[in-house]
């Protein structure tokens, strides 16, 4: 027997093995026992001194463990109380007595009882020891400041302890550390348990410190969030007790009559309920609502079924359309097509048109017309600058302010899903690193594939099929040949004379007096004037400048009348100086006189067929060759080659064969601040040099388009009607065209075609007998002549060009 703290404590004891846990001394602590065995060693102390010896077992999920497989040092504890729960498990409150090592199990059945050896704590208090356990009662104190969990009776019960194994006993019994570590506290003497001791506070105590940083920041970001719900459910209950209705639930419900209301489409009707359910659970001011409340409103918006019936009475169409514009028959026969075969099937397709033509041609207003001629709804975009693509299929709903893409857009302003819709400037599509706007026009404008059209924003396919696409651009070069291939090309030539004159008189003479507020009494101008003006105040393929000086007319014709200067004016070809200032062209011939080395050419731009003046001139040198102009390299090249061509018939041009080797050749072609480029300024290059060198004046009169060969074969070219309708407005009345641009012929108006005389041309000889004069002048200017002795080679037969006259 041995003797510990006025006890008498038995060699051998009862064991009761513990699960989970570790007992130490001085700690007061309950337990549940429920396993007979340890009923039965429970029951052996409590009939005899109360003193029991508690030791864990290794494994926890043992539910009878074997003598080995537990812990060979334990505590002799006395029971202090005991009591039975419900459930048959007695509640057993111990209290830790001394460390014992369990010497050997001297019984198994019907309980475990043990020989022990108790292991009292040595007492030693060095300065060593004193510091260990002060910096330990430091630590201790911090962690019940910060852990609130420890109550104030035991905290005193730790500052009185005046020995290290008791002051860390004390403390183990707070820490919430594992079965190991409690073990390990209880075997260590009583300084080295200090110090692990003071290690495990430290770890505490930085846990605790993270958890108290946590909890504060996650404090401060639910205070507002829950201060925003209080307020939010007092004015709930303040507007329940007013009677007014949830603002929530009346926005829900008011969006549910909206989308029973619209007649969607199945697919797109569920995913609207879906969207709804989904504002419905959210929280009022979550940033997500505001975006679903969008979405919700743009799915609403968009006209899912709504169409507008078309009007089929194509008589009236055609009515509408010579109505609101002059000429373009191509475009109304189109219009006129569609309505016969919408009439016979009307679940056709809708087309996609694309009207492509120089400025102020009519092509924006034509298709205003089309919408008004059909009864539809018009809408239109521009797409003169666009790089993004999300500008056509929309952005993701995932980015801040994201919108559907422009098609969308468009008809939610048509309130149809059949308008006309117009995209302005398509041949003015750009691309960058954000997309290429292009490839997504590309389902758009395809009939196969738009009846279900996905933009990234709606993310819901949309029937685009019975929309009626029209296009517009000023050339078809710069549209991608995928996208090319989509369209339906309508050409817009620009008008003539004759025409621009008739559509002054119907519809801009009209416009321009009723928006200058002016009547037919108060101003008239005659048909000599608004010639006049056509031809030397404007050159342009469209009538858009002829109007705007029609307007400066007008306004000027306006402020004498609002001065009281005159009362009415009658706008002649002679007063036009007072209000326009002086012509800022010369009608007529490219040229004055029949010169050396200039020749007319006809060229294309965006904004039309024009004329221009090829020039070519000789100086003494090496044989360089200088092209100027702003040339592209289409352009030089075709020069290169008309060099050469002109070189090698040198002997037939009746030349020195050597001339290129002492002069250098200048060819340039204004204006020179105009970029050019193409190769159907070929035969004008050649002819302007050929003049030089013979000396022989190129014919006024006569203007030319075609590409050069090396061999002097007259290769064909395109716009060949914008451009003789240039020639016809400079006034040249005979124009050479490659003979196989013959069938192109046929598109030129009749009255053009009786005012002018075509060359078809299929050889440069024929050009240059077409188009130079047989006379000299005086040696290039005499420069060029043949050796002297040396007669100059007969010249061949030239083939007779052939002249196409149609009237």
């Amino acid at each position: 027997m041995t003797e510990r703290a006025g006890l008498t404590i038995k060699d051998v004891l009862p064991l009761l093995p513990l699960k989970g846990t570790v007992i130490m001394p001085h700690q007061v602590a309950p337990l549940g026992v429920g396993r007979p065995k340890s009923l039965r060693a429970l029951e052996a102390a409590l009939g005899a001194d109360r003193m029991i010896v508690l030791a864990a077992q290794k494994q926890d999920d043992l539910e009878d463990p074997t003598p080995s497989e537990i812990y060979s040092l334990g505590t002799v504890c006395r029971v202090l109380q005991v009591g039975k729960q419900p459930d048959g498990v007695l509640q057993v409150i111990v209290e830790g007595v001394v460390r014992a090592d369990v010497l050997g199990v001297e019984k198994t059945d019907p309980y475990f009882e043990a020989r022990i050896a108790p292991r009292p704590d040595a007492v030693e208090k060095t300065p060593e020891m004193e510091a260990l356990m002060r910096g330990v009662s430091s630590q201790f104190e911090r962690f019940v400041r910060f852990s609130r969990s420890v109550a104030p009776e035991q905290y005193e019960a730790v500052t009185q302890a005046d020995e290290p194994g008791k002051l860390a006993d004390l403390i183990t019994q707070h820490m919430a550390v594992k079965l190991e570590e409690r073990q390990q506290l209880l075997t260590l003497a009583p300084k080295e348990r200090v110090e692990l001791l003071s290690q495990i506070l430290t770890r505490e105590l930085n846990i605790l410190d993270l958890e108290r940083k946590i909890q504060s920041r996650v404090r401060k970001s639910m205070e507002k969030s829950q201060r925003e719900y209080f307020l939010k459910e007092q004015m709930k209950a303040i507007q329940q007790e007013l009677g007014e209705s949830d603002e929530r639930q009346s926005e829900v419900a008011e969006y549910k009559k909206k989308i029973e209301a619209a007649n969607l489409p199945d697919h797109v009707k569920e995913k609207a309920l879906e969207e709804l359910n989904r504002l419905e659970k959210m929280p009022p001011m979550v940033a997500e609502a505001v975006v679903v409340r969008t979405y919700l409103d743009w799915l609403l918006s968009v006209p899912w079924s709504v169409r507008t019936e078309d009007r089929l009475d194509i008589v009236e169409a055609r009515r509408i359309l010579d109505e609101d514009h002059y000429g373009l028959e191509k475009a109304k026969d189109r219009v006129v097509e569609y309505l016969a075969v919408r009439k016979l099937a009307p679940s056709s397709k809708g087309p996609i048109l694309c009207f492509i033509g120089p400025p102020g041609t009519g092509k924006t207003s034509l298709g205003r017309s089309i919408a008004k001629a059909l009864g539809r709804k018009f809408v239109r975009a521009s797409l003169g600058g666009v790089r993004d693509e999300a500008e056509i299929r929309g952005h993701r709903r995932t980015y801040v302010g994201a919108l559907p893409g422009r098609i969308v857009q468009g008809l939610k302003t048509a309130s149809s899903k059949n308008p006309v819709f117009m995209l302005d400037e398509i041949d003015k599509l750009g691309v960058d690193w954000r997309g290429d706007p292009s490839s997504a026009l590309l389902e758009a404008l395809d009939p196969e594939q738009n009846h279900s059209f996905s933009d990234h924003y709606l993310e819901i396919p949309l029937d685009l099929s019975e929309v009626m696409f029209i296009c517009t651009g000023n050339i078809l070069d710069t549209i991608p040949s995928a996208l090319r291939d989509r369209l339906e090309v309508i050409r817009f030539p620009g008008y003539i004379e004759e025409e621009k004159l008739k559509i002054a008189a119907q519809f801009l003479i009209p416009k321009q007096r009723k928006e200058n507020g002016l009547t037919t009494e108060q101003v008239a101008i005659t048909g000599e004037a608004l010639r006049t003006v056509a031809r030397e105040y404007t050159r342009e393929a469209g009538v858009r400048n002829l109007e705007r000086e029609i307007a400066t007319v007008f306004r000027k014709v306006a402020t004498e009348i609002a001065t009281e200067k005159a009362k009415a004016v009658k706008v002649t070809a002679a007063q036009l100086h007072r209000f326009l200032g002086p012509p800022r062209y010369r009608f007529g011939l490219a040229e004055k006189s029949d010169e050396v080395g200039i020749a007319t050419g006809l060229i294309y731009s965006e904004m039309g067929g024009d004329v221009i003046s090829v020039e070519a001139t000789l100086m003494h040198g090496e044989g360089k060759l200088s092209l100027t102009g702003q040339l592209g390299d289409v352009l030089k090249e075709s020069g290169q080659a008309a060099v050469s061509y002109v070189r090698s018939r040198s002997r037939r041009l009746g030349v020195d064969e050597d001339w290129y080797q002492k002069y250098d050749v200048h060819i340039h072609i204004p204006a020179g601040a105009v970029p050019k480029d193409g190769p159907s300024a070929g035969i004008t290059l050649a002819t302007a040099l050929a003049s030089a060198v013979t000396g022989q004046p190129v014919r006024k009169d006569v203007a030319m388009t075609g590409e050069i060969t090396l061999r002097g074969k007259v290769l064909p070219i395109g716009a060949v009607k914008e451009k003789v309708l240039a020639a016809h407005r400079a006034g040249v009345k005979t124009v050479l065209v490659p003979k196989d641009n013959e069938k192109d012929l046929e598109e030129i108006p009749e009255h053009v075609r009786r005012k002018m005389r075509f060359v078809l041309v299929e050889h440069m000889d024929q050009v240059l007998a077409e188009a130079l004069l047989p006379t000299r002048t005086p040696a290039s200017q005499g420069l060029i002549l043949p050796p002297p002795g040396v007669e100059p080679a007969p010249r061949p037969p030239q083939p007779q060009p052939s002249q196409h006259m149609l009237s």
